[in-house]
């Protein structure tokens, strides 16, 4: 059984699940335009598929909740099964140009100049419930 530890996750960093006091699982997050910003997730290949991710993804919405901000954001490659898919299974939806906040069309440039816009991206958006 995996058990999350979150203790060393105070907001605006890395939350992370452990295994034996091996990381297993962690999120990379901090505060942009008053969003909680996924920058990235990973979940190492022997522990997929069980829940570790979208738990990660849980402990950041409440975090955001208590931080008094909108939303969980992130950018995801667009037609990757395990993305963005699996994102708008977790309540995600993909936010037009005309949404996106400075913070985060800055994010999407700095993505673009590193050559990850050489396939389709998304800026996605989980609206606090």
């Amino acid at each position: 059984m995996v058990s999350p530890d979150f203790r060393s996750f105070r907001g605006g960093g890395s939350p992370s699940i452990y295994h034996h006091d091996r990381p297993v699982a962690y999120l990379l997050v901090g505060n942009v335009d008053g969003y909680a910003h996924v920058e990235q997730v990973s979940v190492h290949p022997e522990y997929a598929r069980r829940g570790l991710g979208r738990r990660l993804v849980e402990v950041v919405e409440q975090w955001a909740r208590e931080q008094g901000l909108s939303g969980v954001t992130l950018t995801s490659y667009a037609d990757v099964p395990w993305n963005a898919q699996y994102y708008e299974r977790l309540g995600f939806r993909t936010l037009g140009d005309a949404e996106l906040t400075d913070g985060l069309r800055n994010i999407r440039q700095h993505e673009a100049d590193r050559g990850l816009d050489a396939w389709p991206r998304v800026t996605m958006l989980r609206p606090l419930r």
